[in-house]
């Protein structure tokens, strides 16, 4: 009797840059109404100048304004770290993705997700040209490696900024499966990319967010190709957590081959992390 061979995967390290950090002010120099609840703001200002963003996961720190100011309170980078001026009040921020840096112009493109009423959510709805924001970061940035057989690509709409960038940025003909959950048909929207990729759209229809399977249930439906899979997952973070869970015991994928962050978590304000 033949002994069982194990199957030898090739061990893939994604390739890891480290940024400076630096806190720059912005203006909004053009809004975009992309869908009834994706807004796409365009931010420009002598700050950006030396932006640098090289992964489609990368993630900044949005600084807002509070009720009366103009610009926001924005900390310092020192020794130990970020630092706010003696007396002043932490402004309020959220983490985003960076859509588009545009070098040539220095403009910075972030998508909005119009969902409830937190801080982004309403600055996006009312932004205009020439209202300020402060950013910070991003801090580093994770290559892919570019050799997988298949790349899985799945999140709600939270995550559709991460993932039309990869898309855009993928290798000509790279196998790609995209499943994203969306509100409804109204917040379709056409992704370039030279991948062969497949973009399957799941509508909630109603079901609020955070609360639907559909994601869930379009995952354990789907057929993987032969081969090895990267899985990039990321949305809300109990439902990515199960996703990650099924990829790693139904599809016996490794762990090494899967990243997922929950980019928000239901009843939670402002929550957000890696899932390990």
């Amino acid at each position: 009797m033949n002994a069982l061979v194990p199957v030898s995967r090739p061990v893939r390290t994604p390739i890891r840059i480290r940024h400076d950090v630096r806190i720059r002010l912005a203006q909004v120099v053009r809004v975009e109404i992309l869908s009834p609840r994706m807004r796409r703001i365009v931010l420009g200002g002598g700050d950006l100048a030396d932006f640098s963003t090289a992964a489609p996961d990368d993630h900044v720190k949005l600084f807002f304004t509070a009720p009366g100011q103009d610009k926001p309170t924005l900390p310092t980078m020192g020794p130990d770290g970020p630092a706010l001026p003696e007396g002043a009040a932490r402004p309020t921020a959220r983490d985003y993705t960076p859509r588009r840096f545009d070098a040539a112009s220095a403009t910075l493109t972030i998508e909005f997700v119009l969902h409830g009423h937190g801080p982004a959510a309403s600055w996006a709805r009312s932004a205009v040209p020439g209202q300020w924001l402060g950013i910070a970061g991003p801090r580093g940035s994770q290559l892919v490696p570019e050799d997988y057989d298949t790349y899985l690509l799945a999140g709600d709409e939270t995550a559709l900024p991460a993932i039309a960038r990869r898309l855009e940025e993928m290798q000509p003909g790279a196998r790609t499966i995209a499943l994203i959950e969306i509100e409804n048909g109204d917040e379709e929207r056409h992704l370039p990319t030279a991948a062969n990729a497949s973009v399957q759209w799941l509508h909630r229809d109603g079901r609020p967010a955070g609360t639907s399977d559909q994601l869930e249930r379009a995952l354990r439906s789907v057929q993987l190709p032969d081969g090895d899979t990267h899985a990039w997952l990321a949305g809300e973070l109990d439902t990515i957590r199960r996703l990650r869970t099924h990829l790693i015991e139904d599809r016996t994928i490794p762990r090494t081959d899967i990243k997922a962050a929950g980019y928000w978590r239901l009843g939670v304000a402002g929550a957000h992390g890696k899932i390990e």
